[in-house]
This record gives structure tokens, C-alpha cells and sequence, in this order.
């Protein structure tokens, strides 16, 4: 709640107001000592723009870059341009359409968060692995990825790999000349017995 007050600019008093309650109740509230009443929950939702949830937990960081996008889109009311289809990984890993604002300062705070996100993914695989053998392909990867992130082959090699190991729904195809330069790739992990 602290967090949000903060990003918003306001005082505890000034939210006391708008809910009708005293200011020792928010203090309450951001201190822990006091939940915040659920009949509350939807007031807030509506005054800022956001999530209950984001009211009633500690946040994180990629939570608190969400609030940030979130005032930002408050502040500059954004029109989407276009839609980019773009490949999103989590529960279910598909395609989905990603608005494009006319705004590069919310593009750059998307752009911001999807880096953090990835990120905090990165280190999760990198946690599994405490004892795995295949650091050093994690460390080949990251090595890549410093060097050469913009190259043509780095990118059709990771989505080869990502359809070959069905990271990718087999409906994702992309250009013929990825499909062939897959086929041959394909052709040479079978060759190995990967």
C-alpha cells in the first residue's frame, strides 16, 4: 500500500478521506498491524487502477514496475497503435497479441518489465541447477547472448531448439527459410542422437 501511495503521490490523509475512515486506518494498514477490509478492496481497485491484490501483499519487483507502467498509463492515456503477436512463455506458452502504444514511454516500461520477468526466469532455471552438470551450457548461453544477441543464426538456432524440444506449439511456424534451416538442424540433432 506504501508503495502505491508513493508512486501515486499521496497522503495517507488524502487516501483516509476519499475512503471515509480515519488516518490511523491506513497507518494500520501499511504497518500490517490491520488488514484492509475487503469492502474496501474494490474502492481501491477503482481509485488507482489497479489490482486488489497488489493492496494486500508484499510486492515485488516486476510488481512494482507494473504499478509504475500502470500510473504512466494513467498519465500520459496512451492509444494503442498496433497489436505485435509475440511468443509468451508461463502456464501455456503461445502466441499472444501485445499492444504497441503511441507513447515510446510505455513501450520502453513494457520492454522494461518482459526483461525483468525474463530475468527473474533465468535465475530460476540457474537455481535448479545448483548440482546439474550443465552449467556450462548456461554459461555458453549468457556468453552468446553478451556477444552476439542481434545475429541472425543465434535467434534461428533457440527457436529451432525450441520447436525440436516442442518448447514451442508445433501450430508456431515462422518463414520457410526458418522452416529449412530447422529441417537441417533437425537432420543433424537426429544424426547425434540428441
Amino acid at each position: 500500500m506504501e508503495y502505491v501511495l508513493g508512486i501515486y503521490n499521496m497522503q495517507h490523509i488524502e487516501l483516509a478521506e476519499k475512503l471515509g475512515i480515519r488516518k490511523q486506518n491506513i497507518n494500520m494498514w501499511i504497518k500490517g498491524k490491520q488488514n484492509i477490509p475487503k469492502k474496501y478492496l474494490p474502492v481501491l481497485e477503482e481509485l488507482f487502477g489497479l489490482d486488489s491484490e497488489y493492496f494486500t501483499k508484499e510486492l515485488n519487483e516486476i510488481e512494482k514496475l507494473e504499478i509504475q507502467k500502470e500510473k504512466l498509463k494513467r498519465d500520459l492515456n496512451p492509444v494503442i497503435r498496433k497489436h505485435d503477436l509475440q511468443y509468451m512463455t508461463g502456464e501455456v506458452n503461445d502466441l499472444v497479441e501485445v499492444p504497441i502504444y503511441d507513447k515510446e514511454e510505455i513501450n520502453s516500461m513494457e520492454r522494461t518489465i518482459e526483461k525483468a520477468k525474463l530475468a527473474s526466469r533465468f535465475k530460476q532455471a540457474l537455481d535448479i541447477i545448483d548440482n546439474n552438470p550443465y552449467m556450462d551450457t548456461y554459461k555458453l548461453i549468457v556468453e552468446l547472448v553478451e556477444k552476439v544477441p542481434d545475429k541472425v543464426l543465434l535467434h534461428k538456432t533457440i527457436e529451432a531448439l525450441a520447436h525440436y524440444y516442442e518448447v514451442l506449439p508445433p501450430w508456431v511456424v515462422s518463414e520457410p527459410e526458418q522452416e529449412e534451416f530447422e529441417g537441417e538442424i533437425f537432420e543433424v540433432f537426429d544424426d547425434n542422437n540428441f
